[in-house]
C-alpha cells in the first residue's frame, strides 16, 4: 500500500470511500495502525489526558507533540500523520503560528497539522497553508476551548447553530484546509456540513454521514472504564491488561514464574564445575 496523501483523501471522498483515522502517541501503537491499514493517524493533544494524566489538554506543549510524533512516524509509514497544534500555539500571531506548525513538520516529521476553531482562525489556517503545510481543521466541540470555561456538550442541536458550524467550515475550507474534524455534533449537522463542503469531513461523534471517522485509540480499545457516549468498544484492554497483571502477580508470589521453560540454564558440565567450585 502506498503512502496516503491529501490528494488520495480527496479522491476517496469523490468515490464515496470512507476514511479511517485513530490516534497514536507511541511507536507500538503506530506499528499496529500501519498493520491495520488505517488511512490517517492523529498525534492529538489528547495525549495529555489519556497518556500523561492531565485533567484536560491545556498543559500539552508543542515540544510534547513533537516528542510523541517522532515515535509515531518511526512506526507508521503509510498513513497520513497529523499532529495537533496545542493550546495557544496558533493564537498569538501568524508568525508564531507558522513557526510552531513548521516545527511539527520539520522536527516531529508529521505530514500535516490540525488546529481547532471556526472562521476566527481562518487567517491562521491560510498563513500555514501559504507555507505549503497541509492543515486539518477542527469544529463542533473543541476540547481546548471546552476545557477553558466551556463545556463538553453536543453541538448543532438546532438549525441555527448547525448552519453556523457549516459557515465556519466553509471559511476554513476557503482558507486552504484540506479536511475538517467534526466533533460531537448532531447527525443532521454532520450531514449538512459534509454535503456543504468539497473537503473531506472526519466525524467523531458526528453521525454516519461524514466522509470518515476518527476515534481515540484508547477509547475504542477500552483502556479506561468509561468512554464518551459515541464510542463503540472494539476491545476491552482495561480488563484484559488488569487480568494479565493480576495473573503475573499471582505467579510471582507463588514462585510459579519464572519456571524452567522461561529461564536459561547453564551447560550441565559448566553447572557441575560451578557447583564443585
Amino acid at each position: 500500500m502506498s503512502k496516503i496523501t491529501v490528494s488520495k483523501l480527496w479522491k476517496m471522498k469523490e468515490k464515496g470511500e470512507k476514511i479511517t483515522m485513530t490516534t497514536a502517541y507511541d511507536y507500538p501503537t503506530a506499528l499496529l495502525g500501519e498493520k491495520a491499514g488505517l488511512d490517517m493517524i492523529l498525534v492529538g493533544d489528547s495525549v495529555g489526558m489519556v497518556v500523561l494524566g492531565y485533567p484536560n489538554p491545556i498543559p500539552v506543549t508543542v515540544d510534547d507533540i513533537i516528542h510523541h510524533t517522532k515515535a509515531v512516524v518511526r512506526g507508521a509509514k503509510t498513513p497520513l500523520i497529523v499532529a495537533d497544534m496545542p493550546f495557544m500555539s496558533y493564537h498569538i500571531s501568524p508568525e508564531e503560528t507558522k513557526r510552531n506548525a513548521a516545527r511539527l513538520i520539520q522536527e516531529g516529521g508529521a505530514d500535516a497539522v490540525k488546529l481547532e476553531g471556526g472562521k476566527e482562525v481562518a487567517p491562521m489556517v491560510k498563513a500555514i497553508t501559504d507555507t505549503g503545510i497541509p492543515v486539518q481543521a477542527h469544529i463542533g466541540l473543541m476540547p481546548q476551548r471546552a476545557s477553558v470555561g466551556g463545556a463538553f456538550k453536543v453541538q448543532g442541536k438546532d438549525a441555527e447553530t448547525a448552519k453556523a458550524i457549516l459557515e465556519d467550515a466553509k471559511a476554513l475550507e476557503a482558507a486552504g484546509a484540506f479536511s475538517v474534524v467534526i466533533e460531537f455534533v448532531t447527525t443532521e449537522a454532520g450531514k449538512l456540513i459534509t454535503e456543504g463542503l468539497k473537503m473531506p469531513t472526519i466525524g467523531i461523534g458526528a453521525g454516519p454521514h461524514c466522509d470518515g471517522q476518527v476515534v481515540l485509540s484508547h477509547d475504542l480499545l477500552g483502556y479506561y472504564e468509561t468512554q464518551p457516549p459515541f464510542v463503540k468498544l472494539y476491545a476491552d484492554l482495561n480488563e484484559t491488561i488488569t487480568d494479565a497483571f493480576k495473573a503475573f502477580k499471582t505467579d510471582v508470589r507463588a514462585s510459579k514464574y519464572p519456571d524452567a521453560a522461561h529461564s536459561v540454564a547453564m551447560d550441565k558440565k559448566e553447572a557441575e564445575k560451578l557447583k564443585n567450585s
